[in-house]
């Protein structure tokens, strides 16, 4: 059984070196990008987009890899645009990008 995955350390460390001491909703944006691509990397391909687009393959392992991706973006996105809604409204202090990518759901890839 694959443990869960971990994104290309120096790609994300490469997206928070970028950013100051109050990130920007761009930085997040770019860092949790730059999460999604380096985990699609860990199986060689070449973005989040480009694996993403293998869902409907008749290769059945790309095609499962593309869907366990596809449905983890998507659980991605939705943990950083309602952990975006409680810093907007006053639910929580405003995290740094590496703490936001440390709170991720984490994709266990198909075996």
């Amino acid at each position: 059984m694959d443990e869960p995955s971990t994104p290309d350390e120096a790609a994300v460390a490469a997206a928070i070196a970028e950013f100051g001491d109050r990130p920007s909703l761009n930085d997040y944006r770019l860092a949790v990008q730059a999460h999604i691509d380096a985990t699609a990397q860990q199986r060689s391909y070449d973005t989040g987009i480009s694996c993403a687009s293998y869902v409907g393959s008749t290769n059945p392992v790309w095609a499962a890899e593309a869907a366990a991706f596809t449905a983890w973006r998507d659980d991605v996105w939705a943990y950083a645009y309602a952990e975006l809604a409680k810093v907007q409204n006053g639910q929580r202090p405003q995290p740094t990008v590496e703490t936001i990518l440390a709170e991720l759901p984490a994709l266990t890839w198909p075996a």
